[in-house]
């Protein structure tokens, strides 16, 4: 796997650590060794910036997904062709925010939204109920998993 993790946010955060939470996420859904993900970390006039760009929505969000070349997740045994998956960027001042409602860490927050946009490259949304259960699901037992291995 190439996983890249980019800090331009000016919050310091532990990189190897989004790093290898990508890489358990990238095997945990057979992803092909070869894949390609980025992560990037932002301050909220960048994330700004993107949102109303790509969104056309005012104002910071947490996380945005970038997809690339559409890869799926694989089953055991059938990974996914090599590819490119995307890019996540992340914004830790937004996070931080959301962080204190939910009560947990800024840290943890980051990890959470760093599964939910590698789960949005996958093709997961959570548009309908439906949806949003199988994602949230998902993404809450691979967080937990990846946690609990440390």
């Amino acid at each position: 796997m190439s996983i890249e993790v980019s800090n331009e946010s000016g919050v310091g955060v532990d990189e190897a650590e989004f790093a290898a939470l990508a890489r358990y996420v990238l095997d945990e859904m057979h992803l092909h060794p070869q894949t390609e993900l980025s992560v990037l970390l932002v301050d909220t006039a960048t994330m700004s910036d993107l949102h109303v760009k790509w969104m056309d929505e005012p104002g910071p969000t947490d996380v945005l997904s970038f997809p690339m070349d559409e890869l799926r997740p694989g089953r055991e045994g059938a990974t996914t062709p090599a590819g490119l998956l995307g890019d996540v960027v992340l914004c830790p001042e937004v996070a931080a925010a959301q962080a204190k409602v939910a009560g947990h860490s800024t840290a943890e927050e980051l990890l959470l939204l760093t599964v939910h946009g590698i789960l949005h490259l996958l093709g997961y949304d959570h548009a309908e109920p439906a949806e949003e259960k199988e994602m949230f699901d998902l993404q809450r037992r691979l967080l937990l998993t990846f946690l609990a291995g440390r």
